[in-house]
């Protein structure tokens, strides 16, 4: 048996179509498919789980529709388990899919993959027992976050652009006790990545030579800069072309503690306020990549 998890609200309703697509298809297959959706997230959440908990030595695989915050869901029961993940893109980031090159121009080509390959392992981190995919960040971002979870009002990519305007006229850098491995130090930043995948917030390549198989964080730091220099350096994300700036460091390391006055947020979602420590999960997600 596969379960379908979806979340109908995804991308503007792309959640929905694309998980009736998918069960039309598995079932025209032959494939006995239970789909799991909810009122709201955290209702498809408890749903899951019970489910994954009731059927887990049926389950053949996993099959989330949506975005980052469905794989976030997904993978806190599937971590560490034999039952793999399948990923039909359909959010509004979809950077865990960027993560496994899947065609996002296609989603439903991520079903032809699951059918037809072995899954393979990759990694994850882990973070106050929480596990998360693509990348954990505290500073600039993280303010911008809990600037637009307060703006309700508003919806979309637009909300977070507003923040964005709003929080940089007044954001300054933040001083961060830090230790990666066995490197102790103190630096004032920006911006902190401790990164998984390459990318976040729908294509941000904040650490462009990440690599989701190699068993290490990608540590991105931003040091002080003008809120000019932010300016210009901030385009550059979408490239990656911003790590040859002087004041961007990237760091390597499987175990990583920030502390400061500050919150930090993991594939989208609050993981809370600092100190935090995490650690990569050396291939502890089985999943389907091209």
């Amino acid at each position: 048996m596969w379960l379908l998890l979806f979340n109908p609200t995804s991308g503007g309703g792309k959640g929905r179509r694309y998980a009736e697509q998918s069960l039309t298809l598995m079932r025209e297959r032959g494939h006995e498919v239970m789909e799991i959706s909810g009122f709201d997230f955290r209702d498809a959440e408890a749903k899951f789980k019970a489910a994954v908990s009731a059927y887990r030595d049926q389950i053949k695989a996993v099959i989330v529709v949506g975005g980052d915050g469905m794989v976030h869901m997904a993978i806190q029961q599937l971590a560490g388990s034999n039952i793999p993940m399948g990923l039909v893109a359909a959010g509004t980031g979809n950077d865990f899919a960027r993560a496994l090159n899947l065609n996002l121009r296609d989603p439903l080509s991520s079903l032809e993959l699951m059918l037809n390959n072995e899954p393979v392992k990759v990694d994850l981190g882990k973070v106050n027992d929480r596990f998360f995919a693509d990348i954990l960040s505290t500073g600039f971002d993280s303010v911008v976050n809990e600037r637009a979870n307060r703006m309700r009002w508003i919806k979309g990519r637009m909300k977070y652009n507003i923040a964005i305007l709003l929080v940089l006229s007044t954001f300054k850098p933040k001083s961060y006790r830090f230790r990666v491995d066995d490197i102790e130090f103190t630096t004032e930043a920006m911006l902190i990545a401790v990164s998984n995948g390459q990318s976040y917030g729908g294509g941000m390549k904040v650490t462009p030579e990440a690599r989701i198989d190699d068993g290490l964080f990608d540590v991105m730091l931003l040091g002080p800069v003008s809120k000019l220099e932010f300016l210009k350096v901030f385009p550059k994300v979408f490239s990656g072309a911003h790590i040859n700036h002087p004041a961007v460091k990237i760091i390597r390391g499987q175990k990583v503690t920030i502390d400061s006055h500050a919150v930090a947020y993991a594939d989208g979602e609050r993981i809370g306020e600092l100190p935090i420590t995490a650690e990569i999960s050396a291939g502890t997600l089985t999943t389907w990549r091209n």
